[in-house]
């Protein structure tokens, strides 16, 4: 559709690169699109406050200019959300943080009124906008899982405190460090080999609830470039909230 992206690099510190930010973003962009999750890259999550302060930056060069986070992962880490430090929109999944492992499938969007509104209008129809779409009959599912999600994720963040807390004791190098500062419930955890990873994840799905007597092996899947093995005895698919 003609959308011209340009990346900027984090610091060599893994920081955002407000000094690179500044001179990429002009009175022409369009849009500013922030993750604020390490997703599987070996980086920190953005804080709401590093998030804060890469908007205003943005919106001191080129106030029109939209600024959007992918907010996956890191709702209710925080004691406030990026929508309350002046971003314009944002988007997450439902089968993570504000799911509470109940939801079953879905995504959510908020922000400014107009903006949700010109989405709701695109992913359905013009008019008909956020008053019509496909709820799967899950809407009490939807509900029930956002009215616990605050208490999951952080039970969440518990448990990946005391993972990083005992894999760095007994030598391993972690990311975030059980006591620093998290803004997703992303764990990373850096074994020394596949079949460390193997055994890793075949333990965690010996000892879930649901298909504990499945076997993981590494295969290949769309999207990778390597074989992946992923441990999800969860009763939602893909709800990677227990242990991320």
């Amino acid at each position: 559709r003609g959308v011209i992206y340009r990346e900027v690099p984090l610091t060599p510190a893994l920081n955002p690169d407000l000094e690179a930010i500044g001179t990429a973003v002009t009175p022409r962009t369009r849009m500013v699109l922030i993750q604020r999750s390490r997703g599987y890259a070996l980086r920190p999550a953005l804080t709401v406050k590093q998030i804060e302060a890469i908007t205003q930056l943005v919106k001191r060069i080129s106030p029109d200019t939209i600024v959007m986070v992918d907010n996956c992962y890191g709702e209710f880490t925080d004691t406030v959300e990026p929508t309350q430090v002046g971003i314009d929109i944002m988007a997450g999944s439902l089968i993570k943080n504000p799911g509470g492992g109940l939801a079953p499938a879905g995504g959510y969007i908020a922000g400014r009124a107009g903006l949700v509104g010109q989405v709701a209008c695109h992913i359905t129809a013009p008019g008909l906008g956020k008053e019509l779409g496909a709820s799967l009959q899950s809407n009490r599912l939807l509900y029930q899982g956002l009215f616990l999600a605050p208490h999951v994720v952080l039970q969440a963040l518990k448990g990946a405190c005391l993972l990083a807390y005992c894999f760095a004791r007994q030598g391993y190098e972690v990311s975030p460090n059980w006591d620093e500062v998290r803004g997703d419930i992303v764990q990373t955890v850096k074994l020394n080999n596949p079949d460390e990873v193997l055994k890793f994840c075949q333990v965690v799905q010996s000892s879930s609830p649901v298909d504990n007597n499945v076997r993981l092996e590494f295969a290949p899947m769309p999207g990778y470039t390597d074989k992946i093995i992923m441990a999800a005895g969860t009763f939602v698919q893909g709800s990677s909230i227990e242990l991320s």
